[in-house]
């Protein structure tokens, strides 16, 4: 088996994050709770983005935040999703490749009429952050969209839950970790969410039996997807099933149970500021310790200093390079 050229590929929903800022009455007359996102048609986007003055525009989705976080952090990283040839993907595309990531690839035709995702965030003066979310072109991956080459040279796949949802991304999901074992190499699966565990919780569970070598969940979507209360019995299960399991508990820290022990790593308390992208980095930064072959406890200490720095500011991405203490 020959070295891998990257140190991670991501698989995930490619999204364009909108920001402007607005006043509550907005807010309001949109008929959002404040601090809620909402998911919204693309008429409905236009319609939004027509009615405010936009800020900045910037790439977004779990996947490819998580892939910034560890270019930052040093790894080599690639990233497959589906944009459309217009502002936006062209967007996306022009910002995931200025931070050094692979990115291969291809749009659909903008004569497709579907437009390229985008997150449209609403920050009012306070800071409080109202999202509308249009899917878009992202929600079109296939397994056409896997390029083997780019799997087969990277030492993790990681697939991100948001995903799942289209037959299509679930075939390609499979087909991803496929090419990966074929290869030699590991899958990684973050469960995203609570709600995407609720919809496709059977199909997960077969996921991580078959294909998936480590999983990344925070606590309430480990609880979801074995239907339990109990974080111990969670544990217990999860444990059973997989190579390694990652569990984030937020100010708690994270759990991690691989090689037959349990680590459990504290973290440090900070002021919060926006947790939007904390999952991310912490999987970036875990990741990013496991490619340079550190033990799994200071991969999870790295996790937690990488969420920790996303949440004292506002946004999902930094703004600079990551120099984490391992």
């Amino acid at each position: 088996m020959s070295a891998p050229q990257h140190d991670l590929l991501c698989i995930g929903n490619a999204i364009v994050d909108v920001l402007a800022p607005v006043g509550q009455d907005l807010i309001d007359g949109l008929g959002a709770a404040a601090g809620s996102m909402t998911l919204i048609d693309a008429a409905t986007a236009h319609a939004i983005e027509s009615r405010v003055d936009i800020e900045n525009v910037t790439g977004g989705g779990s996947g490819a935040n998580t892939a910034v976080v560890a270019a930052r952090m040093g790894a080599k990283v690639a990233y497959l999703g589906k944009v459309t040839a217009d502002e936006a993907g062209d967007h996306f595309t022009r910002d995931i490749r200025e931070q050094g990531i692979t990115f291969p690839s291809e749009p659909l035709p903008a004569a497709d009429g579907v437009p390229t995702a985008r997150c449209i965030v609403l920050v009012t003066p306070e800071g409080q952050r109202t999202m509308f979310t249009y899917l878009g072109a992202c929600t079109e991956f296939t397994p056409e969209d896997v390029h083997e080459s780019v799997v087969a040279d990277a030492a993790i796949t990681y697939l991100e839950g948001y995903l799942y949802d289209k037959p299509q991304a679930q075939e390609a999901f499979e087909h991803a970790a496929r090419l990966a074992r074929k290869a030699g190499r590991q899958v990684a699966l973050t469960l995203s969410d609570t709600f995407c565990v609720e919809r496709h919780r059977a199909a997960f569970h077969e996921l991580v039996a078959g294909h998936v070598d480590i999983l990344f969940a925070n606590e309430a979507e480990l609880l979801a997807l074995y239907e339990v209360t109990d974080f111990e019995e969670a544990v217990t299960q999860v444990a059973a099933e997989t190579k390694l399991a990652v569990i984030t508990r937020s100010e708690k820290g994270a759990v991690v149970i691989g090689e037959g022990e349990r680590h459990d790593v504290p973290t440090t308390e900070v002021k919060v500021v926006d947790t939007t992208g904390a999952g991310d980095a912490f999987a970036a930064g875990f990741l990013a310790g496991l490619s340079k072959k550190h033990d799994l406890i200071t991969c999870a200490k790295l996790g937690n200093q990488a969420a920790g720095e996303i949440i004292t500011r506002y946004g999902a991405r930094p703004t600079e390079t990551f120099t984490l203490t391992a």
